[in-house]
């Protein structure tokens, strides 16, 4: 998926940018004989991701740009590294340059954001994962860059797994209806995850299948996300799964931020979801430097 996806988000990106003339400024400043050595280099550390997307856009703009990786998607970055080493026609590189920064810082700043928050959470068993809060288009592309930074995908779309959040069970009709008709309607391949906002909500799902499982019958919950809760309350809605029967993945999510995740990783969540890494990342700052070689013979 991530191709397709990646070739239609380079063709949108360019004809956004250069219209149906193309680029004015290069047309009339560099001679098309021109060729020179560009330099990708990281001006802040961070955590390097995107580099399919700029090679996809050089490949579109013009095949014959040469692009030499020095570093590679999920390294580390310290200021002042080179990255890659474009050579080929100059005004194939001023053309492709600002689509490629943009991809390719944005993802790097998602990349970065996310090995931020595996780090403090090291030590621990807990995972960082994504959220569907992604930039309309790029969902797939971003959370490629999620997986970079060290973090691991939730569900990708409404598609691949039933998420029960606060707004399905209140027009579901309570969550005992909702619990109901999740067993009535879910196949055995399906993944099911229920949303609560307190304890006692908590305390009905897990209850719910335990009866289920008397019964012997398969549970219908799988995994439980507890929404902003503190992590006193995290460690107690913990120990209140780990002694259901079945066993039941505990998610975390709610305002999630570097003050607090280590504090709700310890208190035992196996999951961290965090919508920031996508919706309120800031763009790794990597810069582009050409240097004329040639003109050709």
């Amino acid at each position: 998926m991530i191709d397709r996806d990646l070739s239609r988000v380079v063709e949108h990106a360019l004809a956004e940018d250069l219209g149906l003339v193309g680029d004015l400024t290069t047309q009339v400043t560099v001679s098309a004989e021109v060729t020179g050595t560009a330099y990708l280099t990281a001006r802040v550390p961070g955590v390097l991701s995107g580099a399919r997307a700029v090679d996809a856009t050089f490949a579109a703009v013009d095949p014959h740009v040469q692009v030499d990786w020095q570093r590679h998607d999920g390294d580390t970055l310290g200021a002042g590294d080179t990255i890659a080493i474009f050579s080929g026609r100059a005004a194939s590189i001023l053309t492709g340059e600002r689509v490629a920064l943009n991809l390719i810082g944005h993802l790097s700043g998602i990349a970065t954001r996310t090995r931020g928050f595996v780090d403090l959470v090291a030590g621990t068993d807990t995972r960082i994962v994504d959220t569907r809060k992604t930039t309309p288009g790029l969902r797939s592309l971003e959370k490629r860059a999620v997986v970079d930074g060290g973090g691991v995908n939730h569900r990708f779309g409404l598609h691949d797994a039933i998420l029960v959040k606060d707004n399905h069970i209140g027009l579901g009709g309570g969550l005992e209806a909702v619990l109901a008709r999740l067993a009535t309607h879910t196949g055995h391949l399906v993944r099911v995850e229920v949303e609560v906002d307190t304890l006692d909500q908590l305390a009905v799902v897990l209850k719910h299948d335990a009866v289920r499982l008397e019964e012997h019958s398969a549970p219908v919950v799988h995994a439980v996300l507890l929404d902003n809760m503190t992590p006193a309350q995290v460690a107690e809605g913990v120990a209140l799964v780990r002694a259901h029967p079945a066993a039941v993945v505990v998610e975390v999510s709610g305002g999630v931020d570097e003050t607090t995740v280590r504090d709700l990783a310890l208190a035992g969540a196996d999951v961290i979801s965090i919508g920031a890494l996508t919706h309120s990342v800031t763009c790794l700052d990597l810069g582009l430097d050409l240097h004329p070689a040639k003109r050709e013979l």
